[in-house]
């Protein structure tokens, strides 16, 4: 396909790195969306999220893949993993990120398939603005020393230096091909999904230690009137004292995660929402299949 005598360019892109290396905040900057979840703690994303960067020349298919669970307690994480050896299969371009002085190693499985993946392997080193330039060099030094790398950037994804020159060498790289997806599709995920991903970074936000870990949000009703979008959804937790902390003496608590969450929803959709949440109790859900399918695991 060629457009004006220039041959079109696309290609999929894979982002792989420890949880909480920044993986979603890299996608989220290069779509100039927010599509992935953004916090502080580790093992926020669950899915590989599909992010379609599209000009008229090019597109490119960006992937953000949960980081990799060692210990598997649940089903749940079993299926977070196969998501990563997933990605390996499709990647035109892998970008393996790391920050500076991360003491983690990546799990000794998920060294061995970017050992043997056959893609344009990029080192991608973030958080350059919080680390002595000598950390950043001596990073980069190291895993260029541990794997064989095409190349190597540098990059503070949060505030988005070094993301432009990154894009630009992802599309010299892209094999010529058509378009993937229609131009204007931005994700392979619906508005539900997204809904519902934006109500669990708040319970991430809002709530400590197990909770945002045991919760999974579905959404039971979306009808789209005129004027405003009626949401429903469903909160599932573990236990008991669980629903009873997301919902907060007298509804507290819930209502504070309804209000941010509604904020957010908006700015995404473009439109007034009136939002409902609900919690339910579904003791071991990370072990149902059953669940676990109709969560879109």
């Amino acid at each position: 396909m060629k457009l004006n005598n220039i041959a079109h360019k696309s290609g999929f892109v894979n982002i792989i790195g420890l949880p909480n290396v920044g993986k979603s905040t890299l996608m989220n900057q290069l779509l100039g969306e927010k599509l992935s979840i953004v916090t502080h703690k580790p093992q926020t994303t669950r899915h590989r999220i599909l992010g379609i960067l599209s000009a008229p020349e090019y597109q490119i298919v960006l992937s953000d893949v949960p980081g990799y669970v060692e210990d598997m307690s649940y089903e749940m994480h079993r299926k977070m993993n196969t998501y990563i050896e997933e990605s390996f299969k499709d990647g035109d371009i892998l970008l393996v990120m790391i920050n500076p002085g991360d003491q983690t190693e990546l799990a000794p499985e998920v060294l061995k398939l970017i050992d043997k993946s056959k893609a344009y392997k990029i080192l991608v080193v973030n958080k350059i603005d919080l680390h002595d330039s000598d950390d950043v060099k001596n990073t980069a030094a190291q895993w260029n020393e541990k794997l064989a790398f095409d190349e190597t950037r540098l990059m503070a994804a949060e505030t988005g230096e070094g993301v432009g020159e990154l894009l630009d060498t992802l599309v010299a790289h892209l094999p010529e091909g058509p378009a993937y997806y229609p131009k204007d599709q931005i994700s392979n995920k619906n508005v539900r999904f997204f809904i519902s991903e934006m109500i669990r970074e708040q319970i991430f936000l809002q709530f400590r230690q197990e909770i945002p870990y045991s919760a999974q949000v579905d959404i039971e009703g979306y009808t789209d009137k005129e004027d405003i979008i009626h949401i429903d959804a469903i909160i599932y937790v573990n236990r008991k004292s669980q629903k009873y902390i997301i919902i907060g003496k007298n509804g507290s608590a819930i209502k504070q995660l309804g209000i941010a969450s509604r904020k957010n929803i908006e700015e995404f959709i473009g439109k007034q929402v009136f939002l409902k949440l609900h919690v339910k109790v579904r003791e071991k859900w990370r072990n149902n299949e059953d669940l676990l399918r109709k969560f879109g695991y």
